[in-house]
């Protein structure tokens, strides 16, 4: 039986190239149709150019290697934008009648990100063999965490995966954007304490230095100004202590790690997250929008309240809060209401907690939830903004005065130095 070289495309589209045995191109055709293949050019060894397509074989395979070489394990990790906008684009595709084989495929073909191409190729892959969208995802727990595998499954479970998809993806976005509000109101002051500490550090260690010795050499043993030794007494301190300051510096920011890694130090932090004269009300608001809005959004998807409420404890992102769910779970598994542990938190303002109260009795709990989380939102908004605002001008006026004391220290000096001169020009 005759060889036939062929040139072929999958259901993916991907071109594949090989060897197959039949008695006639025809046969060979028919063969590689039976394998869910497209053949596109089919020769017969020794008659035909076969040479050109095992060039096209050995091309397919090292394209095939190149990508094997970026194949996504399951400790593959993504950026929560990068996912966000994976989720969108299957929810339109899904929700535009595309099946969600065929959604993955397109996904596929067109994400620029290797390690997301690759994972996206894969869910493919299993979904065409036989496996759920969900337990598809299972493959990857640290770039589709508990929540949005649940919610996947609930939304399997229910034939309704394009409206739970449609889901996510809001909850994504309004996570995305209320973490962006956030990182966005502490960047400002974190970057002008870094340069306020940078140009002081520079000025203590090269500026006044070269001050003190025009000092020394021009006003021959005269007093200096109080101002002036204090920044003077300083930079020499500096200097000689610098090398015992950075190896401090680096030891507190260990000792912070270590500390906040266990149990005891992550409870003491994050309760003092919440306590901060301005940034804990921000804090508490946003713990409070995150949890009513993962909460409401997956009852709503059609989770179970206590599966949802273990979900929710993981992604709470803050220990007390995480401890005040783990009491809502455990009331809401003995039968009882979700109040009594909510008020006894000390986290949940009144309000909050009339609201769930009006949800349970209403049977409206879910849309209570999202409600609220919608009104936390806007608050940690205004709250970010009334912060900004007041941060801008109190860290300009930090870095002015750091800069300024210096500067008159040293010019103070340079006052006196300029009097000399005129009063021995004059006299001269």
């Amino acid at each position: 039986m005759p060889n036939f070289h062929y040139i072929a495309l999958d259901q993916n589209g991907q071109e594949i190239a090989g060897v197959i045995d039949a008695v006639s191109d025809s046969e060979a055709i028919n063969a590689l149709r039976s394998q869910q293949l497209y053949p596109t050019q089919v020769v017969q060894e020794g008659k035909g150019d076969t040479a050109s397509i095992k060039k096209r074989a050995r091309t397919t395979s090292a394209k095939a290697k190149g990508k094997a070489a970026v194949k996504a394990t399951a400790t593959a990790k993504v950026k929560g934008k990068t996912l966000m906008i994976f989720t969108r684009q299957l929810a339109t595709l899904i929700d535009s009648g595309l099946p969600l084989l065929r959604g993955l495929t397109v996904l596929g073909r067109q994400e620029p990100l290797p390690v997301m191409k690759s994972t996206i190729n894969t869910l493919a892959d299993a979904v065409q063999t036989g496996s759920t969208f969900s337990e598809s995802l299972q493959q990857y727990p640290r770039i589709f965490n508990k929540l949005y595998v649940n919610m996947v499954k609930a939304g399997e479970l229910g034939g309704v995966l394009e409206i739970v998809l449609n889901r996510l993806a809001e909850y994504q976005e309004k996570a995305q954007k209320l973490k962006n509000k956030i990182v966005a109101a502490m960047v400002y002051p974190i970057i002008v304490m870094f340069i306020a500490v940078a140009i002081m550090i520079f000025l203590m260690l090269v500026i006044v230095p070269k001050f003190e010795g025009i000092f020394k050499d021009m006003l021959q043993g005269k007093p200096l100004p109080w101002l002036t030794q204090v920044v003077i007494g300083m930079s020499r301190w500096i200097g000689a202590n610098f090398v015992y300051l950075a190896i401090g510096a680096f030891g507190l920011v260990v000792a912070w790690k270590i500390f906040s890694s266990t149990k005891g130090g992550r409870v003491a932090i994050d309760r003092a997250k919440l306590r901060l004269p301005i940034f804990g009300d921000v804090q508490r608001k946003t713990a409070i929008s995150r949890f009513t809005r993962t909460l409401g959004t997956l009852v709503t998807s059609g989770v179970p309240i206590l599966q949802a409420l273990n979900i929710t404890r993981e992604t709470a992102g803050n220990v007390v809060v995480s401890d005040a769910i783990n009491k809502v779970h455990d009331a809401v598994k003995e039968g009882e209401s979700m109040v009594a542990p909510l008020d006894g938190s000390g986290v949940f303002p009144p309000m909050v907690i009339s609201m769930v109260d009006v949800g349970e009795e209403t049977g409206q709990l879910p849309e209570m939830l999202l409600k609220i989380a919608d009104v936390y939102e806007d608050e940690v908004d205004n709250s970010v903004s009334a912060l900004t605002s007041l941060l801008e001008p109190l860290m300009i006026v930090f870095l002015a005065v750091v800069v300024g004391v210096i500067v008159m220290a040293l010019f103070l000096p340079l006052i006196s130095i300029i009097q000399n001169l005129s009063s021995g020009g004059s006299g001269g």
